[in-house]
């Protein structure tokens, strides 16, 4: 009898392993058929500081660089340097190629499905009943399967830098997978090192995994120990080791000043206010894990002041938090869940203000989970092992209406265009498109989003700042320049602000106030090229050639590979009489640019002015080659070579 039990105890393995097998490889295979089609996504929004503009990223070789996770303002990196590591990985294997950037994504949210099956089929496992433990490997198919196809973790998915939240979630799920092999039966030290691990590269991702020792603690009460009391007696070094993981987070937060000035008081916006905002929020979250539409990217910066206007919203969040409360003494298991949700949400939407984003979607990765848990708990109680096919039926809607929103994502234009129309309000979404269409020659378009924004933010900087461009490529100087001042009078620190005002001002042909403008600029930005070149066009035309030398060469010593730099110092050499120095400047503008024929001119023109005609003859020669029907580069080189024959050295 004994070897008759052992056997059907083997057999009872086998089958098990192998269903375990057969849906991790479902799993895999809807979450690559629910992505497939956003593998081509643009970088957009927060990618761009993130990515196109993040210096840190470009060289792998120094791992001290990429882990350095800049801080800048709108950056996603910012105090995340395992995020900035996998970016930095990403531009070694393929440049800016979209392609391996989206598939590192999804590969990392099937991680985090398959960890999320993990822990809800070994917490099923632990239960006493059997009736439960036999289901529990069809239970947490079905929750890791609905979780990973949902549609609103599109954004988290899809938009590059949203990795944040499923890399972080990833960890955060090792981390309770580590935690609970560590504590069945002889299942060694490993895990537990598993769990510390992951919990200490979570807090390097982002900064919501500091509740995880927290809630890893209160899950050893609910379904372990059975008190917080034998939890710390049993486990009380593990817990401490997955707490230490709080010193990893104090630090980089304190290193990225609050995530790089974007989050925090004293930006704007009260602690009250917030918590308003997300009394709103949240239960918009609760709406769209239950009904994902309409799906938005960018809820913009707005907040709630009046607490009428979310007075529903407020009572029921207070009646969750209470029933969570009451269920965790009562219904602990149920409980469980419901502080999973609170918690994980806690650190992004409670009090302190995250001034650039009120609301987003991809707060929800985790917190979904315990939504999607309790569902599928309560069908399946309901409904026993026919909860599969009801599971089936709306992982197939999930997986479509993902696969349809990602159609949304498919150019920047697309998906701001979207975001406009679901979203009227934003003001973040009308300078985006208006910059799209100044990109292809449609002004007056792009003036009509620039006035929306303005009149919906009057006090945005960077919607006047958008306004202002598009009003100078329509050649609107006068309005143009009104806005730009009104955009400086608003962020009298941005660089941006001060040199776009001066160059139309110069323009205007008010070259003293261009050169105020610019100035400013470099006071804000010296180690900007540009704004040192820009400086020094203002100064050469109000006529102080010296003081316009000067900025062109801090401009060529910043970015000594900018041919029109060059070209501009040599021409500035020339009105000083600086001819030697002038001949050195055009060389090395020539060498940089050989197809530019006033360079070469100029520089012909300067060896005249040393008579050293001979040297002149060959530079006007390939000037000639280059733009044979110039007039003037051929008789000027008629007259370098009856120079240099009068000289005795023509040819």
């Amino acid at each position: 009898m004994a070897l008759l039990d052992s056997r059907a105890e083997n057999g009872q393995e086998t089958r098990s392993a192998r269903g375990v097998r057969c849906a991790g490889l479902v799993l895999a295979a809807a979450a690559l058929v629910s992505y497939f089609n956003a593998l081509s996504a643009p970088f957009l929004f927060d990618d761009i500081p993130s990515i196109t503009n993040n210096p840190t990223i470009r060289n792998l070789r120094s791992s001290l660089e990429p882990l350095a996770s800049p801080v800048v303002r709108g950056a996603g990196v910012a105090g995340r340097p395992v995020v900035n590591l996998s970016l930095a990985v990403n531009r070694w294997l393929g440049g800016e190629d979209v392609w391996g950037y989206h598939l590192f994504n999804v590969l990392v949210h099937l991680g985090a499905g398959l960890a999320l099956f993990g822990v809800v089929r070994r917490t099923l496992r632990l239960g006493a009943r059997e009736a439960v433990t036999d289901h529990a490997t069809p239970v947490a198919f079905c929750c890791a399967l609905l979780w990973l196809v949902h549609p609103l973790q599109t954004e988290s998915v899809t938009c590059v830098i949203q990795r944040t939240e499923s890399m972080v979630g990833l960890f955060y799920l090792l981390t309770f997978y580590g935690f609970i092999r560590s504590a069945e039966m002889g299942a060694g030290r490993g895990w537990a090192a598993l769990a510390v691990a992951a919990c200490w590269i979570g807090a390097a991702t982002k900064e919501v995994v500091a509740t995880a020792p927290l809630l890893v603690f209160l899950y050893d009460r609910t379904f372990l120990a059975g008190s917080f009391r034998a939890a710390w007696r049993q486990r009380k070094r593990l817990h401490l080791a997955l707490a230490s993981s709080w010193l990893v987070v104090a630090a980089l937060v304190a290193r990225s000043d609050w995530r790089g000035g974007t989050v925090g008081f004293g930006h704007g916006v009260a602690a009250w206010e917030y918590a308003l905002t997300q009394c709103r929020a949240v239960v918009l979250y609760l709406r769209l894990a239950v009904w994902p539409h309409p799906l938005v990217l960018d809820y913009g910066t707005g907040v709630v002041r009046d607490p009428l206007a979310v007075l529903p919203q407020a009572g029921l969040l207070v009646a969750l938090l209470a029933a969570t409360v009451v269920a965790l003494w009562r219904w602990p298991q149920a409980g469980f869940a419901g502080a999973w949700f609170f918690v994980i949400l806690a650190p992004s939407s409670s009090v302190v203000p995250l001034v650039t984003q009120t609301m987003a979607e991809h707060r929800m990765y985790l917190p979904l989970a315990a939504v999607v848990t309790l569902a599928m708990a309560a069908v399946w109680n309901l409904t026993g092992r026919r909860g599969l096919w009801v599971a089936g039926a709306l992982a197939v809607a999930g997986s479509l209406v993902t696969l349809a929103r990602n159609t949304d994502y498919r150019t920047v234009e697309t998906i701001w265009r979207d975001n406009l129309a679901k979203w009227p309000a934003n003001v973040r979404a009308h300078y985006t498109l208006a910059e799209i269409a100044e990109g292809t020659g449609r002004f007056e378009e792009a003036i009509a989003h620039g006035e929306a924004a303005v009149a919906l933010a009057p006090a945005d900087a960077t919607a006047q700042f958008s306004l202002a461009f598009s009003l100078d490529r329509a050649g609107r100087l006068e309005e143009s320049a009104a806005h730009y001042r009104e955009a400086v009078r608003l962020e009298p620190e941005s660089a941006g602000a001060h040199i776009n005002l001066g160059t139309v001002l110069a323009k205007l042909g008010r070259f003293d106030e261009a050169v105020v403008e610019c100035a400013s600029a470099v006071r804000l930005q010296a180690d900007s090229a540009e704004n040192q070149f820009n400086l020094a066009q203002m100064l050469y035309q109000t006529g102080d050639v010296a003081g316009a030398v000067t900025r062109y060469e801090t401009a060529a010593r910043l970015k000594p590979d900018a041919a029109e730099t060059h070209f501009r110092l040599g021409n500035a050499r020339v009105k000083l009489g600086q001819m030697t120095e002038a001949v050195a400047a055009f060389r090395e503008a020539v060498r940089l640019a050989p197809g530019q024929v006033e360079a070469r001119s100029n520089l012909a023109g300067a060896l005249l002015m040393l008579h050293r005609p001979a040297e002149a003859v060959p530079v006007y020669e390939e000037a000639l080659r280059l733009k044979p029907a110039d007039p003037n580069v051929r008789a000027n080189l008629e007259r370098a070579r009856e120079m240099a024959r009068t000289a005795g050295t023509g040819r």
